[in-house]
Parts: C-alpha cells; structure tokens; sequence
C-alpha cells in the first residue's frame, strides 16, 4: 500500500502486542540528504507514539530520523538501507498501565529491531508523540501510518496481541 493524501490507521484497537511492517522509501535525490522531505511518513503505535520513516540512510542516528521516536528517542544505530529497498521494524510495544481508577501506573515502553538490528532496548515513553489520533495517553489505539505526501509504500504488516 502506498502512502498518499491521508494517513491511514486499522479499524481495531491494540494495546500491548508485537509488530511487523515492511516499509519502502522512494529515492528523492533532488532533496537534501537528511531532509524531512525525503521519503517523510511515521508508523504510530497506539496512534499515539510514532516510529519515524524517512530515507536516512548513511545519515547520523536522530529522534527524527529513520527509527527515531519522533522527539523522544534517538536509535542506538542507523540501520537504514539505501532508499528503493524494503526495511523491516519488528517491534514489541507495552502500552501504559492504568489502575481501576483510570491513574496511570506504568509508562509505555517498547523495543525495536530495524533490518535486523536492534536500534531501541526497552525504552520507556513517559508520554505520547506530537502529531498522533491524541495528545493524550490510552491503554489501547490504532496502528496508524503518517501521511506526509511522500511515496512511502508498506506491505506485510501484522500485529500480535501480547495480552
């Protein structure tokens, strides 16, 4: 499925599960390596907590970057392949825990592999990511993927509950 006009996000809600997806970037030379223009769109756990897609390759890790969690957590590695290739994440996402009087307990947290590489090691997210379904945090929600008018492509996505 390629990514155009609208951000798209699953019918179901999830909570804590695993993930994968397989994603492509377009090769966009006329763009400035590193640039939020090149390849754009984000992968958002809960709709809330957004893994970023960019073509980084050979770029320096960052939080808005290829596998960063856009403004809270910079990958331990790049582990980007060249634009035009199909990547992997596969990553283990615990949402946030709430008591039975809605008071959250425990933050999310998550791990990710990128093209076989871990990039993230059970990284806590005390809150959520701008540009989501909400500002606020959930004990479920979407799988939803960014819209930024890139031609960024996704096949093979599947989620596993761990609850």
């Amino acid at each position: 499925m390629g990514m155009r006009k609208s951000s798209i996000h699953t019918k179901e809600e999830f909570g804590s599960a695993q993930y994968h997806i397989e994603f492509k970037t377009p090769f966009m030379p006329e763009e400035a390596p590193g640039s939020q223009a090149r390849g754009n769109s984000g992968v958002y756990l809960m709709g809330r907590y957004e893994m970023q897609v960019l073509d980084s390759f050979t770029e320096e890790p960052r939080d808005n970057y290829c596998g960063g969690i856009y403004k809270k957590a910079v990958p331990i590695v790049n582990a980007c392949a060249p634009p035009e290739e199909w990547q992997t994440y596969d990553i283990t996402f615990n949402a946030p825990q709430y008591d039975g009087s809605g008071k959250k307990v425990k933050d999310a947290s998550f791990t990710a592999v990128h093209n076989g590489i871990t990039i993230h090691d059970n990284v806590v997210l005390p809150d959520v990511t701008p540009g989501g379904v909400s500002g606020e945090e959930a004990a479920v929600g979407v799988l939803m993927f960014q819209d930024h008018g890139d031609d960024v492509n996704y096949r093979n996505v599947w989620v596993k509950p761990l609850d």
